[in-house]
């Protein structure tokens, strides 16, 4: 028995999958602190470095850019098309309090690596908040 409908093809619905993704990815990353710094990784081979956007706020990384395919083969003659093209865009929440306006990125064999410097927790305030019954009307 097939969960398939009849006449469907299930590799059709595979390549119409790979045909959406290349339209633009998400990229993956890896977020750890070394103590001092949150530090976010992303591999973003074959982007050129100008046409990423980093930016930091409300506790935030947000990366956009963009990839351009540039070859000479016609479509009719791929093979394989895995390699993902296009817009991306990833929010990414930070762990810890950072100071957004110190974030450095680099860009080095295709891994861009972005450093943040953690804020100050300093002492932690409470605050009392009174609670009232509210009344029916």
């Amino acid at each position: 028995m097939s969960l398939l409908p009849k006449n469907s093809n299930p590799f059709d619905e595979t390549e119409r999958a790979l045909a959406d993704m290349s339209k633009g990815f998400i990229p993956a990353v890896d977020v750890y602190e070394d103590g001092e710094n949150v530090i976010v990784e992303t591999p973003l081979a074959g982007v050129d470095p100008k046409d990423v956007e980093v930016t930091v706020e409300g506790g935030v990384l947000t990366l956009r850019g963009k990839t351009e395919h540039r070859t000479e083969v016609d479509e009719q003659n791929y093979l394989y098309k895995e390699v993902r093209y296009g817009a991306f865009q990833r929010k990414v929440a930070l762990p810890a309090a950072v100071i957004g306006e110190k974030a450095e990125a680099e860009s080095r064999h295709g891994l861009l690596r972005i450093t943040i410097p953690k804020a100050d927790e300093g002492e932690k305030k409470e605050i009392k908040i009174e609670v009232t019954e509210r009344k029916k009307d």
